[in-house]
């Protein structure tokens, strides 16, 4: 029996277009890579990849090498259309122009039975408008409206919900959310996905799939701001916030998240804004949650500005363990342990000594500027600096040995030596 769906195109090979199409490849479809770069189409064309993420450099591999994946800059014709760009945000907006450029491009190549499905975080009425898009680049087709009984070409909704460093098993395993834009649209999703998740697929309409994205993720934030916001008043009051956090947590029914330097990362960071966008007026408690989150770091680096401004002997160094968003990955984006140390490097009072095992140069905002020093050795670091500062909790400094911290003003944001 011949498959729906004999290739596939996914337009963006970051870190959730990449996985998804080395996932798809490896279970037998043919898949064309997009993405308008081109030293990474050059890369992955070369079996290789351009992000860390674990298993993905050998399945990528594999796949490119049985010519089951095949990376280029432009949309080709396909039976299917994944589209998995970023949707940035400036001034607590979504911007949705990389949306509408892979639209853009896609609607040439379509063609009656074709489906379009959009991963990328959106606000709520983005996959409508994407089929207005799409349908005013070709008039010549039918595309799914209110009403409309016949259709050429079927449009879904469908989020992404993996967590960095587990994305190949969780693409597979965890349930996935279809939002047709008819009844229809969500049943050709479906079998598109079946391909290779293993998981429940819980079909709705596209705005409710939308919203639903946002709201996993604006619950998570909710919860993290009142960890953060503990933080500040077990400091206020003297209190340890780590023992505080540990003993509530032996209630049976309260499961208090740990506080850390404030909240990074694509989804977390943002799409609790995306809500706050569509519903300024109701959405009050993510808003606030939002403010605290994004107030955390700022709080961080006043506690770093009072050790700075109590050392004597001096222009004093400091250890700045950690960048990414979170631990164990390379992932910058939103980092408020990137954005502490940004702000630490423009005050240029100190010596930044900065630890990020899974970065290879500084990044932008730190590099060029002759007081801040990339060292491959954390231990090193911590061993000449006045001030230690930890961002973010990665595996490594965990087995450093507690006396390298003797002497010195610790200013632990992840409880790791609480």
């Amino acid at each position: 029996m011949q498959r729906p769906f004999q290739s596939i195109c996914v337009v963006g090979l970051g870190y959730i277009g990449l996985p998804t199409a080395a996932v798809i490849a490896a279970n037998g479809v043919k898949v064309i890579g997009v993405d308008v770069q081109q030293s990474v189409v050059d890369k992955i064309n070369q079996g290789e990849i351009h992000i860390i993420e674990p298993d993905l450099d050998a399945v990528t591999a594999r796949v490119v090498q049985r010519g089951a994946l095949h990376a280029v800059t432009q949309p080709r014709e396909a039976d299917a259309f994944l589209i998995a760009v970023p949707t940035p945000f400036h001034d607590n907006k979504a911007d949705l122009s990389y949306v509408f450029t892979a639209a853009d491009a896609v609607a040439p190549k379509l063609r009656p039975g074709n489906i379009v499905v959009l991963e990328s975080t959106s606000p709520p009425g983005t996959t409508e408008m994407l089929i207005e898009k799409m349908a005013a680049k070709r008039p010549d087709l039918r595309f799914p409206k209110k009403g409309a009984t016949e259709v050429d070409i079927f449009v879904a909704y469908c989020p992404e919900r993996v967590l960095p460093g587990r994305v190949l098993t969780e693409l597979v395993e965890n349930d996935r959310i279809i939002g047709g834009a008819t009844t229809e649209c969500s049943e050709r999703a479906a079998a598109l996905y079946r391909i290779f998740c293993k998981g429940e697929l819980l079909v709705t309409d596209s705005r409710t799939a939308e919203l639903c994205k946002l709201t996993e993720n604006s619950f998570r934030d909710v919860n993290i701001a009142f960890a953060n916001e503990l933080s500040l008043v077990c400091d206020k009051l003297g209190v340890n916030v780590w023992e505080l956090i540990r003993l509530s947590n032996h209630h049976p029914r309260v499961k208090i998240l740990q506080p850390g330097p404030g909240v990074g990362g694509h989804c977390i960071a943002v799409d609790p804004w995306f809500i706050v966008e569509a519903a300024p007026q109701q959405a009050r408690l993510i808003r606030t949650a939002r403010e605290i989150n994004d107030n955390k770091p700022h709080w961080v680096l006043d506690k770093v500005k009072a050790a700075i401004g109590g050392h004597r002997g001096g222009r004093p160094r400091i250890a700045v363990l950690g960048l990414s968003f979170k631990p164990d990955v390379d992932d910058l984006r939103e980092s408020p342990a990137l954005h502490i140390a940004t702000m630490l490097a423009e005050l240029e009072n100190s010596k930044l000594l900065v630890s990020e095992p899974h970065v290879a140069a500084l990044p932008k905002g730190l590099d060029g500027r002759s007081h801040v020093t990339l060292l491959e050795d954390h231990a090193a670091a911590i061993a000449e600096a006045d001030i230690v500062l930890m961002l973010v909790n990665h595996r490594q400094y965990y087995e450093m040995p507690a006396d390298l911290l003797n002497g010195k003003v610790v200013i632990d944001t992840r409880g790791v030596w609480a």
